[in-house]
């Protein structure tokens, strides 16, 4: 079966997106619709979670989404972050977004490289802080392993959720391939269409937890990535493309 149209399971990217070369190159339509959405919890929710900011010297940031919804709260709880406070943060770019919303010089900011396991120097190097991450209610084996296996003083507060977006206005049967970054991304499918059989729609999905995911609600995974050969998700897509019109 031909691919002739896509719906991929995110916000449309900027016009240098390869999902739009594959388009034109294929001469197939792309479509981009997000399956999921981040809500914030507000003040009163997150005193339910006997969270008091002010007991805190220390912040562990994944995420941009984490650093808006913790200076949301902070100011809708009236608490003022002190310049004391030490920023350890995943990566470079989510340090330097931090800006946004702080004077950056001056500040006790420690980033790793990419991945959070890359933090455990960082954490060894500063042990003696009391540290609160601010996650969405959905939190990574990955990270709380590293947390624990770290020997810091860590609590985790829920500060945003991840939910499923109104999708009727799709119609899910239009599509030749349905593309999925999240095992979320996969929840929202089964919620926003329960009726759906997947027969000739092709799944392609990125990362394993995903795949699981995939797998889990009954459907038939047709493209995976990331692999050696294809290391993104629009290379696996293209390959697959190519194999069926050999």
């Amino acid at each position: 079966m031909k691919i002739k149209s896509i719906l991929v399971s995110q916000p449309a990217p900027n016009e240098s997106s390869p999902y739009l070369e594959i388009a034109r190159k294929e001469k197939i339509r792309i479509d981009f619709k997000p399956f999921i959405h981040v809500e914030g919890v507000d003040a009163k929710e997150l005193r339910t979670q006997k969270i008091d900011l002010s007991q805190y010297t220390g912040i562990i940031f994944t995420s941009k989404n984490a650093i808006d919804h913790y200076f949301r709260l902070a100011e809708e709880m009236r608490f003022a972050v002190p310049d004391s406070m030490r920023y350890i943060c995943q990566s470079e770019a989510i340090a330097n977004y931090l800006q946004k919303h702080i004077v950056y010089r001056k500040r006790k900011i420690a980033f790793g490289e990419r991945t959070f396991a890359d933090l455990l120097p960082l954490f060894k190097k500063f042990p003696s802080e009391k540290y609160l991450l601010p996650a969405s209610d959905i939190l990574s084996p990955d990270i709380q392993k590293v947390l624990e296996s770290s020997g810091i003083d860590w609590t985790k507060a829920t500060m945003y959720k991840t939910v499923s977006s109104d999708l009727s206005e799709t119609n899910i049967a239009d599509y030749d391939m349905l593309v999925f970054f999240s095992r979320q991304g996969i929840k929202s499918l089964g919620e926003n269409f329960k009726d759906f059989k997947q027969d000739q729609t092709k799944i392609a999905v990125f990362g394993a937890t995903t795949e699981q995911a995939a797998k889990d609600a009954g459907l038939r995974v047709d493209v995976m990535a990331p692999s050696k050969e294809t290391p993104s998700m629009t290379m696996a897509i293209e390959k697959y493309i190519r194999n069926l019109e050999k």
